[in-house]
């Protein structure tokens, strides 16, 4: 069985973490979303919000399981018994840092592999911190996130009035 794991911090989810989602979905047999617990950043959305996102975005897909790790990702891996790891890029400036990420891993644990898929055009300008930042102000975050989650969104930086309806 071929077991891949997407690793991030999904702060929150996006369409661009779905396209890369949806297409590694596709050429494994399991895929495992892994949320990061990371100590030195400091999300704006809690672990708990962070999943639930992602659990009410692929409800549906029986090939995809939402889980939550901390510490080393090849540890995580060796216990689910993954072989690969999925990076997104959306421009250069990503290939540099996830390039040496998957030299390191490969480095404690050569039987990993890291696979690197480019984003989607229509997401290349696409992160989690832009949301953010929109949502924050009131600003449209419509086809940059999950239909589903959008209010939740909002609500977390009390816009209650904002909705895809009003904007």
């Amino acid at each position: 069985m071929r077991i891949f794991v997407y690793p991030g911090t999904f702060d929150p989810v996006t369409n661009g973490h779905l396209d890369i989602i949806n297409r590694a979905a596709k050429i494994c047999d399991k895929l495992i979303v892994a949320v990061l617990v990371n100590r030195s950043k400091a999300p704006e959305f809690t672990l708990e919000e962070r999943v639930s996102f992602l659990k009410d975005t692929l409800r549906s897909r029986t090939n995809i399981e939402v889980a939550t790790f901390s510490g080393l990702l090849v540890d995580f891996m060796k216990e689910r018994k993954a072989t690969t790891i999925i990076k997104g890029l959306r421009a250069v400036s990503d290939f540099e840092y996830e390039f040496q990420m998957a030299l390191l891993n490969k480095n404690l644990d050569s039987e990993i592999e890291t696979l690197f898929m480019m984003t989607n055009i229509n997401y290349s300008y696409l992160s989690s911190s832009a949301v953010r930042e929109l949502a924050s102000h009131g600003g449209n975050i419509k086809d940059l996130v999950p239909d589903c989650i959008i209010g939740r969104i909002y609500e977390k930086y009390g816009c209650k009035g904002c909705s895809t309806q009003n904007i």
